[in-house]
């Protein structure tokens, strides 16, 4: 039975308060009523979430958290106090982000990414907005060229920083992004290069010959969805295409070239025409 992840486990007997759940280990844990399921049966098994209640006790419950055990994850402030910022994730209990693990203070009602993890001295679930020394860039888990999951935390001078597959920092360049992004949004990029001092540069876009047939078929829906021509070519500003496309002029012309090779545009001096 593990804090702050979802457990397996089987139902040992019904009490007033609620279930008692167990594990192979002989640790038993309380479901209360609210979160007991209409029909159950003596034995069968439950997928529950662990984590500690108002009294410190373990309890288990079938609410979803925002954010489990060593995850990120962006959360709101419910309140700050003497204690920290605790943050809103889903459960009746908020999770606690101690003042010495606020990257700057946090304001109530604002919006963060952060880790949650199993403090080792109280032996409680707490979060932690420093979230750079719960990357390692030391022991590299990806090549270049790779797809990655994406997590964007912090707007800086060069571009936004971002957290790949919940185990690396990476960073988008200012020039390189097409459209509007907020903290904590996710998505898929690419690893554009590794820098020797194992610095990651992230695409949001596919490499090379990869990026064009996904542009070429964003660009075809679009002229489709605008009534068979979009007012775009190749002397258009760089902005009006970032703003309707999300993509860069070089990838444009590009794939705008995929598609005219493939016969299904015409250009004209107006913009694009499906054939």
């Amino acid at each position: 039975m593990e804090l702050g992840k979802y457990n397996t486990l089987e139902i040992l007997r019904d009490t007033s308060v609620g279930l008692y759940l167990g594990d192979s280990e002989g640790n038993d844990v309380l479901l209360p009523n609210k979160y007991v399921p209409e029909n159950f049966e003596i034995g069968d098994m439950l997928t529950v979430f662990c984590y500690l209640d108002y009294d410190e006790r373990p309890v288990a419950t079938t609410l979803k958290p925002h954010i489990v055990r060593n995850d990120f994850n962006l959360l709101r402030v419910a309140e700050v106090n003497n204690f920290g910022a605790f943050m809103e994730w889903g459960l009746e209990k908020h999770l606690l982000v101690p003042f010495r693990e606020q990257r700057t203070k946090m304001v109530d009602g604002q919006w963060y990414v952060v880790y949650c993890y199993l403090d080792e001295q109280t032996d409680r679930l707490v979060a932690s907005n420093k979230l750079d020394k719960f990357l390692d860039n030391d022991n590299l888990t990806v090549k270049n060229g790779n797809e990655v999951n994406l997590i964007f935390t912090r707007k800086t001078d060069l571009g936004w920083e971002v957290i790949l597959n919940n185990l690396h920092k990476g960073l988008v360049y200012s020039n390189e992004v097409f459209k509007d992004i907020s903290i904590g949004d996710k998505q898929i990029g690419y690893v554009k290069s590794i820098r020797p001092d194992n610095k990651i540069d992230i695409s949001l876009q596919p490499l090379g010959h990869l990026s064009l047939e996904p542009f070429a078929n964003l660009i075809y829906r679009k002229i489709q969805e605008e009534g068979g021509f979009l007012n775009l070519h190749d002397k258009s500003n760089p902005d009006d295409i970032k703003a309707k496309l999300q993509m860069s002029k070089k990838a444009f012309k590009k794939a705008v070239g995929t598609l005219y090779r493939e016969r299904k545009i015409e250009i004209k001096e107006d913009g694009i025409y499906i054939i």
